[in-house]
């Protein structure tokens, strides 16, 4: 086929030519064990086209096809574009190269809109008999996932596709019928101008926050449920704001023990349920539910609070929510408190206190937008470490994305929590290294120098596995935004130092002590609710703080190098001799 002309993407329309025809069954990705639609070929002659798509075309059915995803709709027009952007992938950026089902030169996210109606067929059918002719309805912009980036060997391309309005949209077939290359595709209806693939991409992934658009985008029919209902759970969670905000953020829940389970020799299991549920909003059932990798911060009977890994219930389903999740605790040798308090005063049908604020320490990789980008997710835990990752292995396995376990565990005969959930994962996913056995995990050998492309690292383990974990990232270069470290202790002693708080009518000098952290005095000092604090060994960034003057010794990996000129995390960091900050 002829290379195709830029055109003016925003030019009017109400007539296109289908270029190229393109379908295929579901292949492998070249270097993942993930199966994958995108590699579309072209198809010659007439295809029928029915509910669910093109006869013999496949795709992931967990983000592609169904009834709103029938048919995938690309503009030629922005491959020439993509190429000059992205010289290294040039030759990849041609027409069937986003997965697309119809190729067209014109119709493009700028002139097409939600709910339009086009007629597909021969000129001549179109004129004559056009009830004969497929019928299609524009339904939903396409989101993005990481396999576009695995497509063009492209790290951060995904996101640049709904940056730039280049994403391409989806049909629904309101009227079976066949198409072949050279029909025409004819706009009949409008019922929306308003609303362009474009304008809804602003709405959808630049202004999240702009309510009267996200109301007025909940309430359009032909919105597919992907988006509409993104739409309607913003609108939700609006009204939910602003009956808080009149009465008031209740800050800790009480939750009763129904389960308590012994999963290994020192970890027990505690299924926790609240007292009082959460009632969801209408429209947003989903907002209830946990996020892989979330922490828990539990008041513990003995005046301590700690913050846990929430590892369950299994996902997908049943999921784990504010109203029931499942914690793991190991006893630790040198508790200081948490553990052992858990370990020998906590039984069924205790009930304890738990915060309505449930944070991710994790990337937004485990389940947003940063996971979309990544091809591979490697997790290296040892012991209890399993705890903060397996949650989000399911998760990943459930959607289809590629991941894998390394777990260093001291025997795999009776130190292996939730052994009937590793066995369900996939087949060669989880590498178990058994030191009873003999079998040591080397993270250079078996994990780092072997790290596939556009690869994302997690580690979570014992002191020992982490110093070593970040000797070898630094070693071989591995970038800071795709590793992550998760402790579950922290060294947080150190010199003695003074703080000034710094953005108050009267500035207030406070000593923080060898054995105490910043955060601890402030909170002390301003209470928990004006200085927030989780997981409180570094991980998940709530406790940070602006850092105004003065040199401070950081600790934890929540903050990126960047963020540490001008931040400290108050949890494990401290200051050296006098520093100033403002919280």
């Amino acid at each position: 086929m002829a290379e195709p002309k830029v055109v003016d993407l925003y030019a009017p329309f109400e007539r296109d030519t289908i270029l190229e025809v393109r379908a295929s069954k579901m292949k492998k990705m070249r270097g993942l064990n993930v199966m994958s639609g995108i590699d579309k070929t072209i198809i010659d002659g007439p295809v029928y086209v029915g509910r669910t798509g093109l006869e013999g075309d496949e795709s992931d059915p967990t983000f592609h096809g169904g009834i709103d995803k029938a048919v995938h709709g690309y503009c030629s027009s922005h491959y020439p574009l993509w190429a000059s952007e992205h010289p290294s992938a040039a030759s990849s950026f041609v027409p069937g190269g986003f997965g697309e089902n119809l190729v067209t030169a014109h119709m493009n996210e700028r002139n097409v809109c939600i709910g339009d109606t086009m007629l597909v067929g021969p000129p001549s059918a179109l004129s004559t008999n056009p009830d004969s002719c497929l019928l299609l309805e524009v339904s939903l912009p396409r989101q993005p996932c990481f396999k576009l980036n695995h497509r063009f060997q492209l790290k951060k391309f995904a996101p640049l596709t709904w940056k730039l309005s280049r994403t391409g949209w989806y049909y629904r077939v309101l009227r079976p019928g066949y198409v072949q290359a050279g029909d025409e595709i004819r706009l009949v209806s409008r019922p929306h101008p308003q609303w362009t693939i474009e304008r809804i991409q602003e709405y959808l992934h630049r202004d999240q926050e702009n309510e009267e658009m996200n109301a007025e985008l909940a309430s359009i029919e032909q919105l597919g449920a992907e988006s509409r209902d993104a739409f309607k759970a913003r609108v939700a969670r609006a009204e939910a704001r602003k009956k808080k905000n009149k009465k008031g953020v209740e800050r800790w829940r009480d939750f009763r023990v129904v389960e308590r389970k012994q999963e290994t020799g020192r970890i027990i299991s505690l299924v926790l349920e609240a007292v009082d549920p959460i009632v969801p909003p209408e429209g947003d059932e989903k907002s209830i539910l946990l996020k892989p990798g979330v922490h828990a911060r539990v008041k513990l009977g003995n005046g301590l609070v700690r913050a846990y890994s929430v590892t369950g219930p299994s996902f997908p389903s049943p999921s784990a929510s504010v109203n029931k999740f499942q914690l793991a605790i190991a006893l630790e040798p040198n508790s200081r408190g948490g553990s052992k308090f858990l370990h020998s005063q906590v039984f069924e049908g205790h009930t304890m206190q738990v915060s309505a604020n449930f944070t991710n320490a994790l990337p937004q990789g485990t389940s947003g937008m940063k996971a979309a980008g990544i091809s591979h997710h490697i997790f290296v835990a040892g012991g209890v470490g399993l705890t903060a990752f397996l949650t989000s292995l399911e998760h990943f396995q459930s959607i289809h994305v590629s991941c894998e376990l390394h777990y260093a565990v001291r025997s795999s005969a009776d130190d292996i929590p939730f052994r009937e959930r590793l066995d369900k994962l996939l087949p060669g996913t989880v590498k178990i290294y058994d030191k009873s056995q003999g079998q040591r995990l080397n993270i250079e050998e078996d994990v780092v120098k072997k790290l596939p492309w556009n690869s994302m690292l997690y580690f979570c383990g014992p002191r020992s596995l982490m110093l070593d974990a970040a000797e070898q990232v630094k070693k071989y270069q591995v970038p800071e935004g795709e590793v992550h470290f998760e402790a579950f202790e922290a060294d947080i002693s150190g010199d003695p130092f003074e703080v000034v708080v710094a953005n108050r009518k009267e500035s207030r000098t406070l000593k923080v002590e060898q054995e105490e952290t910043l955060l601890e005095v402030l909170q002390r000092e301003f209470g928990d609710e004006e200085v927030e604090g989780s997981c409180c060994v570094g991980n998940c960034g709530t406790c940070k703080v602006g850092l105004k003057e003065g040199r401070v010794e950081h600790r934890g990996t929540a903050l990126s190098a960047e963020e540490k000129e001008g931040a400290m995390l108050a949890c494990v960091s401290r200051g050296v001799g006098r520093i100033v900050i403002e919280i």
